[in-house]
C-alpha cells in the first residue's frame, strides 16, 4: 500500500510502498476513502509538536471501510463505514478517564502522532475510537468532522456552559472555524468571522455562511461578544479577542498548539471574563457532535487533493493557500 512517512520534523513527507497493516486485538483496519489534512499535522511535519516516533503516518481525520477485524471486537463488521479522530486511545484507570475526563488522560494514544494516521491507503485503528459516519456525508465530506468539525464543537459547549451567547466571534475562519460558523448559526447564534487580514477569500465565505460580520482578526467587532474562540495558533490573539468579549464573557483557546500569549493589562481579564483551552476530545463528544451537525446541514467546504500529493495539500495549508479544509483521497 501506499504511505506517507514523516521521518524527521521539517522535512516532506516520503511516499512509500509498505506491507498493509494487520489488527491486533481490540483493533480493525480500514480502507482509506479519504483523509482529513488538519493544522495540527502541520504542527507535527513542522516540529511545533515533537515527533514522538520516526517514521510516523500523519493524518487523523480519516474515514474509512473496515476490512479486517481484531480479536475481541464487538459491534463492528466488515464493510462498516467509520470516522477515526484524533484521540486514539486512552488508559481507562488514570485519575481522568475514571472521571469521565479522558481527553485529559495521562497516558493517550494519538492517531497520526503517537500511532500510524490516514496518510495512506489503508489504518489499524483502536475499534473503541472509531464512529459510525451519518449517510448525509460523502467520503470527502465527512474527513474534516473527525477533528475540525469535533475540537470547534467541543471550543463551542466549552464557550457556551457560563452564560447565554447570542454574539460569538471565531478567530481563524479556516476548516474549525467555516465548520462550527454553520452549526451556531444554524442554532441561532450570530457570529462575527476574524479572518487573516487581507484574506478577503475567508471572509467571502464567513459572509456567504452566514455569519453577521467578516473582518480582520486586527479589527474589533461592532459590537462586544459574548464569547470568543480562538482557532488560529497565534497566542497574541488572546488579549485582542478578551478586548472584545463583555463583562462575563469567554474566550476558548481551541487548537493543541499556540504562539507564546503576550502580556496584557489584567483590566481586559477582569470583569469575570474567562481565557482557557480545550484539550484533545471525548469518544461522547463525537457521538453528540455527528448527528447534531448533519441534521444542522453543517456542509465543509473541501478542496481535494490525491494522498500523493499530501506535501502540496500541507504547503497550501501552511501559506494560507486555501479556503476552508484540505482532504487526501487515495
Amino acid at each position: 500500500m501506499l504511505a506517507m512517512m514523516l521521518y524527521a520534523a521539517g522535512e516532506a513527507l516520503r511516499a512509500e510502498e509498505t506491507a498493509e497493516p494487520q489488527p491486533g486485538s481490540g483493533e480493525v483496519r480500514l480502507q482509506v476513502k479519504a483523509c482529513g489534512v488538519c493544522r495540527t499535522d502541520l504542527h507535527i511535519v513542522d516540529g511545533d509538536l515533537s515527533l514522538v516516533r520516526s517514521p510516523i503516518v500523519p493524518g487523523h481525520q480519516i474515514v474509512g471501510v473496515v476490512d479486517a477485524i481484531g480479536e475481541g471486537v464487538t459491534g463492528v463488521r466488515v464493510g462498516d463505514r467509520l470516522g477515526v479522530p484524533w484521540l486514539g486511545g486512552t488508559c481507562g484507570h488514570c485519575a481522568y478517564c475514571l472521571d469521565e475526563a479522558e481527553n485529559l488522560c495521562d497516558s493517550p494514544a494519538f492517531t497520526g502522532w503517537t500511532r500510524n494516521g490516514g496518510f495512506a491507503e489503508a489504518v489499524v485503528v483502536d475499534a473503541r475510537y472509531a464512529f459510525p459516519i451519518p449517510a448525509a456525508y460523502a467520503d470527502e465530506e465527512a474527513a474534516p468532522l473527525m477533528c475540525a468539525g469535533l475540537i470547534g464543537f467541543r471550543s463551542w459547549r466549552k464557550a457556551c456552559e457560563a452564560r447565554p451567547v447570542k454574539r460569538l466571534g471565531i478567530y481563524g475562519f479556516g476548516a474549525a472555524g467555516h465548520l462550527l460558523a454553520q452549526l451556531a448559526i444554524h442554532e441561532g447564534q450570530e457570529v462575527y468571522a476574524f479572518v487573516r487580514p487581507g484574506d478577503d477569500a475567508a471572509m467571502q465565505l464567513a459572509l456567504s455562511l452566514g455569519c453577521a460580520w467578516a473582518g480582520g482578526s486586527d479589527q474589533a467587532p461592532p459590537q462586544l461578544l459574548d464569547a470568543a474562540i480562538i482557532f488560529a495558533a497565534v497566542g497574541a490573539l488572546a488579549p485582542v479577542a478578551l478586548a472584545a468579549v463583555r463583562k462575563g464573557g469567554s474566550v476558548v483557546c481551541g487548537g493543541i498548539h499556540m504562539s507564546d500569549i503576550p502580556s496584557f493589562p489584567y483590566e481586559r481579564l477582569w470583569g469575570e471574563r474567562r481565557l482557557e483551552s480545550v484539550a484533545n476530545l471525548t469518544r461522547q463528544d463525537g457521538r453528540d457532535y455527528l448527528p447534531l451537525a448533519a441534521r444542522a446541514g453543517v456542509t465543509p467546504r473541501i478542496t481535494v487533493y490525491p494522498l500523493a500529493q499530501a506535501n502540496q495539500a500541507l504547503d497550501d495549508l501552511r501559506h494560507g493557500r486555501l479556503v476552508g479544509a484540505a482532504v487526501l483521497k487515495p
